[in-house]
């Protein structure tokens, strides 16, 4: 495979994604971030906060007591971007959701991929 099939490749591949979970981007160009093999939760509207951690006990523990507790050091959180040119910020498909987000670190706004199979629900 040269080099430009595999750019060719990876922009189809990435659109593939994009349209599993009904994405179109608009204005702003944000990298992908895979995060599959975290488990996951966002606020009940869909605006405000995904967090995230390797381990489900962990997650459901921070939902259930809004705080830490002993996960500290396993615990993920990023603020949804709620960018104004797109209509929704999580996008959900068949397999996998992908959630708009804001690090606020080094101004790095990502795409980040979940499992649906991972969802944590308070």
């Amino acid at each position: 495979m040269t080099i430009h099939e595999t750019i060719d490749e990876f922009f189809e591949l990435r659109e593939a994604i994009f349209k599993h979970v009904g994405y179109v981007e608009d204005w702003r160009v944000l990298p992908l971030a895979d995060e599959r093999e975290m488990y996951w939760s966002v606020d009940a509207d869909e605006r405000v906060f995904v967090k995230f951690a390797p381990r489900r006990e962990a997650l459901a523990y921070w939902l259930k007591h809004d705080d830490w507790g002993p996960y500290g050091n396993e615990l993920y959180d990023n603020e949804i971007y709620t960018q104004r040119h797109l209509p929704k910020w999580v996008y959900r498909g068949a397999k996998v959701t992908l959630v708009v987000v804001d690090t606020h670190t080094d101004g790095n706004k990502l795409l980040q991929l979940f499992r649906n199979d991972r969802e944590v629900k308070p």
